[in-house]
C-alpha cells in the first residue's frame, strides 16, 4: 500500500529538515510531498535538497493540502504538519487499520515535545473518539478515493482540519490509532500554555455553534 505524506509549509525552515529526515527513515511504501505557500526562509530549498517532491502552491494550509493530494500517487493520503513526527510504525498501523473496508481513515494520538500538565492532559484525551479532540496535528489519514468523494479540505483559513474530520465521521467509520505523533509545543510556549489551550477550546466551541471560520480567524488574530 502506497501512502502519500502531504506536508503543507510556510516559513518552516527551523523544523522541516528534522520532520523530513524522520519521515524518510520510516519503513513502508511512502512518497513525501511538500507543498509550500511562498516561504521566504528557504523552506522549499530545504525540502528539495532532501530528495522529496517539493512544489509551491497558493498559500493557505487547506489549499496547499488539496494541491498535494491532487499530485499524490498513493492509495492513502497522510497529512502531516511540518513540526510533527510520525510514529516509527506509522505505515503498518495505517495499513492494518484500513484492512477494514468500511474505514475511511483516521488519525494518531497526540503527544508534545514539551512536558506540561495541561499538555499531558490534552494528549490523554486524544485517545478517545470525542469530536472535540481531533485536529490536523494528529496527522489525519484518509483513503484517496474517500478524500475525493468528500471534496477534500474546504478552503477555510482555520478549522479546515476539524471540518474534514466531522465530514469523515458523518460519511463513515474513522479510527484513532494507538500510537502518538510527536508535535511541537511552540505555539503554547510562545503564547502561554493555559492561554493557548483556552483559546483553542473557545474557537472550537464557537465553530460547533456555527460561527464562520473567517470570523474566527479575525477573532484569533485580535486575542492572540
Amino acid at each position: 500500500m502506497k501512502i502519500s505524506i502531504v506536508i503543507p509549509t510556510w516559513n518552516e525552515a527551523g523544523c522541516l529538515a528534522r520532520t523530513l529526515a524522520a519521515a524518510r527513515s520510516l519503513p513502508g511504501d511512502f512518497e513525501i510531498l511538500v507543498v509550500d505557500g511562498g516561504s521566504s526562509d528557504g523552506t522549499l530549498r530545504i525540502a528539495a535538497g532532501m530528495g522529496v517532491a517539493a512544489v509551491e502552491g497558493p498559500r493557505g494550509r487547506a489549499t496547499q493540502m488539496n494541491h498535494g493530494a491532487a499530485l499524490a500517487r498513493g492509495e492513502v493520503l497522510l497529512f502531516v504538519h511540518a513540526d510533527t513526527l510520525l510514529p516509527p510504525d506509522a505505515h503498518a498501523r495505517i495499513e492494518d487499520a484500513l484492512r477494514d473496508p468500511e474505514l475511511l481513515g483516521g488519525c494518531f494520538r497526540l503527544s508534545f515535545d514539551r512536558a506540561h500538565p495541561m499538555l499531558r492532559l490534552y494528549s490523554f484525551f486524544t485517545r478517545f473518539s470525542c469530536r472535540l479532540f481531533h485536529y490536523g496535528d494528529q496527522a489525519f489519514f484518509v483513503r484517496a478515493s474517500s478524500f475525493r468523494e468528500l471534496g477534500g479540505y474546504r478552503a477555510y483559513p482555520i478549522m479546515e482540519d476539524l471540518d474534514l474530520w466531522l465530514r469523515m465521521v458523518r460519511a463513515g467509520k474513522v479510527a484513532v490509532l494507538g500510537a502518538p505523533v510527536v508535535t511541537s509545543a511552540r505555539r503554547y510556549s510562545r503564547h502561554g500554555t493555559v492561554r493557548q489551550q483556552l483559546l483553542n477550546l473557545i474557537l472550537v466551541v464557537l465553530f460547533f455553534l456555527g460561527v464562520s471560520p473567517f470570523t474566527l480567524t479575525r477573532f484569533y488574530r485580535v486575542v492572540r
